[in-house]
């Protein structure tokens, strides 16, 4: 028998050769397919040549399979079920995935969600690593080349081949410390006292900054912090402001209290951001479930 030209063996060259042999007549297995008898015929005559065999005879007025039909049968229907379950990806299992799963997010947005998602992880998928890396103002680009799986953040890239989900609404108040000075009464007032500024690591700053810019606004920022950590130890003791999302209130901002601010200035989501490619991977979308389960537990006890 000459060498198998495995490039004719294509998916519905495998899949006619089924229909014929289930259904024992190629006219029905035309039908079967929807496709005209002649291009079954046309394609049998082109598996015959491959495999160097009849496959099917002349038996009466309908045709039989040959031996070596009869036991490739089995064979290529097990190789066409697992071509069909490349659709739905590897096999995924919690309790026995092992590989490391990379997050990009701020302090702001890893500390409201990811312990939560860390302790189901714990419980349930113990072999899966979470890796969490800053993310700064996301790009596509962070994504596209896998230097990270996913991305919380208010900011989605504007790319067709970017996915995104909303976790929890939020929006940008006041924090202070109580126990040394008042809220601020007006915008007046807001711009006139010192505050704590943010300045993200890469450069980039946080949208407040930039809507004050545009507004022709200046405040007197006499401090200017990386992260959202540097926030609570500058403001603690003292008279100064910062201005964050509410929902640090719940962590880094607990100990503080908060009003909203004096200007107009809309509310924002935090987003799940990931490449299309992982649209459909099992385990890419059980974690992308889990974190969405932590931010819906959050929302609840909010309502």
């Amino acid at each position: 028998m000459n060498p198998i030209d495995t490039l004719n063996l294509d998916f519905r060259a495998l899949s006619t050769f089924l229909a014929v042999l289930d259904e024992g007549s190629v006219s029905r297995a035309a039908v079967k397919l929807g496709v005209t008898q002649s291009a079954v015929s046309h394609t049998l005559e082109r598996l015959r040549q491959t495999l160097g065999d009849p496959l099917f005879v002349k038996s009466g007025r309908g045709i039989v399979p040959t031996r070596y039909a009869l036991q490739a049968g089995p064979h290529i229907r097990q190789i066409l079920d697992d071509i069909r379950s490349l659709s739905a990806g590897p096999p995924f299992t919690p309790a026995t995935a092992e590989f490391t799963f990379t997050i990009a997010a701020n302090d702001y947005q890893r500390d409201l969600l990811l312990p939560g998602l860390l302790t189901i992880l714990r419980r349930e998928a113990p072999g899966i690593r979470l890796q969490v890396v800053p993310s700064g103002i996301p790009s596509a680009e962070m994504l596209r080349k896998d230097a990270c799986d996913l991305i919380i953040s208010p900011h989605a890239p504007e790319a067709t081949d970017i996915m995104q989900r909303g976790l929890m609404a939020d929006r940008m108040v006041v924090f202070y410390d109580p126990d040394h000075r008042e809220p601020p009464r007006d915008l007046p007032e807001y711009l006139k006292a010192d505050h704590i500024a943010l300045l993200f690591a890469a450069g980039e700053k946080p949208a407040l900054e930039t809507s004050l810019t545009a507004r022709g606004l200046t405040r007197r920022d006499v401090v200017t912090v990386s992260n959202f950590s540097g926030l609570p130890e500058f403001l603690r003791g003292t008279n100064m402001l910062a201005t964050a999302p509410e929902l640090m209130g719940k962590h880094l901002l607990r100990d503080f209290a908060s009003v909203p601010l004096p200007f107009d200035f809309k509310p924002f989501t935090l987003l799940m951001l990931w490449h299309r490619r992982n649209q459909d991977d099992p385990a890419h979308k059980w974690l992308r479930n889990q974190i969405n389960a932590v931010a819906a537990a959050m929302n609840a006890l909010d309502d």
